[in-house]
């Protein structure tokens, strides 16, 4: 077997497109790579042949089963701690802005009964990342081993942990190079990427966020529709339980963006009162969740038992318990809440009457100026910056009104951020101007 045979096979001709690939091409590629036998520019021509063909969904669980075994997988089946029962359950979101979804979601879910294993990643671009989030809490430790990454799941019900470098090691080194070589936008290879590090924490069941809209990374439905098919078919065919709920990004989720200003915001929907749009998000994607673990029959069913679990203090109970298993103290984040904030601060008035139009994608881009995000992984982030939206997306507002509050990690990037700010947050004179995103369009579409 040659690489340059099976890169000729999935590239095709001038007359014919490419082949479907055996598994045993796959896996003779993306073995040879991760061991140094096959270089850098035969895996381009791979990754190159594969953007402009694509793979099957057999073909795709080929690829992410190779990338999953390249590495350690965590099977908590087999694992000798006792209270490890299963079923394991987790959600991935494609990413957005303001999407502290999973930290409220982890312990409503689990003080339900299904145990998560939560394997999350850093922000990167315009996007947020929930491991950011979590370590906006002092102390609070996301690099866990696979055995203490057990034992709190099946003494909490579950665990927030990020990639190792025995994770899925094919990933890392097959997206660092799809990232210079334009094959980043491929469903494919995205799906194979997604699923490597999910399934290797020992997942069940996928619950997959999907977004759409300026503020995603698939802006239109039509692609995201695609992402999401590939995303649930591919687990299928791995013996994996899957959905995906294809949801809204045009304007932020919630009204706190930044790191521990999301930590926040999450205590106040896990109290009951968090905003419309992230608490009927979070509900949604958790009565699946219940419905995959065997909790629930329904999706109301699930709805109401995540409820529940709000109003009877458990889910904070569990939010809680967990700060203190990984390293932090609650007690000291609670007193925290509403205080702790960057002195380098400005409020922003509305210069007009009209709608209030917030692009999801100009104020993720705002945040990493102001130190929220960032641009390469070797970035470090502020916890304290952000901004807190003193209206939602579409509603009326008056000349002079505080439309926004904005902390920066100094005054230069808060005078840059709030100029770029000004940009992405825009009066409309009507109402139909601005992009939907209210409560009913919030979720576009179920896919099985």
């Amino acid at each position: 077997m040659r690489a340059t045979d099976i890169i000729i096979k999935k590239r095709g001709s001038k007359k014919a497109k490419g082949l479907p690939l055996t598994k045993e091409e796959i896996s003779f590629i993306v073995d040879g790579y991760v061991k140094g036998e096959i270089p850098d520019y035969q895996m381009s021509s791979f990754l190159m042949a594969v953007f402009c063909n694509g793979m099957t969904f057999e073909e795709t669980g080929y690829l992410t089963n190779c990338m999953l075994h390249s590495g350690d997988v965590i099977n908590l089946y087999e694992s000798s701690i006792g209270g490890l029962k299963g079923p394991f359950v987790d959600k991935h979101s494609t990413g957005g802005v303001g999407d502290k979804i999973s930290l409220p979601l982890a312990p409503i879910v689990a003080s339900c009964g299904v145990q998560i294993p939560m394997m999350s990643g850093r922000g990167l671009g315009h996007t947020g990342g929930t491991l950011d989030k979590l370590e906006s809490v002092d102390g609070y430790n996301v690099r866990l081993d696979p055995k203490t990454f057990a034992e709190l799941i099946a003494k909490t019900g579950y665990a927030m942990t990020g990639q190792t470098d025995s994770i899925a090691p094919a990933d890392k080194k097959m997206y660092a190079l799809r990232d210079v070589t334009g094959t980043v936008e491929s469903v494919p290879l995205i799906t194979s990427s997604i699923l490597s590090k999910k399934v290797a924490e020992g997942s069940d069941a996928l619950v997959f966020d999907v977004k759409c809209g300026r503020g995603a990374f698939m802006k239109s439905q039509e692609d995201a529709e695609e992402l999401a098919t590939f995303l649930v078919k591919t687990s299928q065919a791995m013996g994996k339980k899957a959905l995906a709920l294809l949801t809204k990004m045009e304007a932020p989720l919630g009204r706190k963006t930044g790191n521990f200003l999301e930590m926040e915001e999450t205590v106040e929907c896990l109290q009951g009162k968090g905003p419309l749009d992230v608490m009927r998000l979070t509900y949604e994607l958790g009565s699946r969740m219940l419905m995959l673990g065997g909790r629930a029959n329904t999706v109301e069913e699930g709805i109401e038992l995540c409820r529940a679990s709000v109003s009877s203090g458990k889910a904070l109970e569990k939010f809680l318990e967990n700060i203190r298993d990984q390293g932090g103290n609650p007690e000291k984040f609670m007193s925290q809440l509403e205080k702790r904030r960057s002195p380098f601060r400005k409020e922003v008035a509305a210069l007009e009457d009209g709608y209030l139009d917030i692009d999801a994608y100009g104020v993720g881009l705002s945040c990493i100026t102001l130190g929220v995000g960032r641009t390469k992984s070797s970035d470090s982030v502020c916890p304290d910056a952000g901004i807190i939206f003193h209206g939602t997306q579409g509603q009326k507002t008056s000349k002079g009104d505080v439309i926004m509050e904005v902390f920066a990690k100094d005054e230069n990037s808060l005078e840059n951020g709030v100029q770029e700010l000004l940009h992405a947050v825009s009066i409309k004179e009507d109402l139909f101007l601005c992009a939907d995103q209210t409560l009913d369009s919030l979720i576009v579409k179920e896919i099985k």
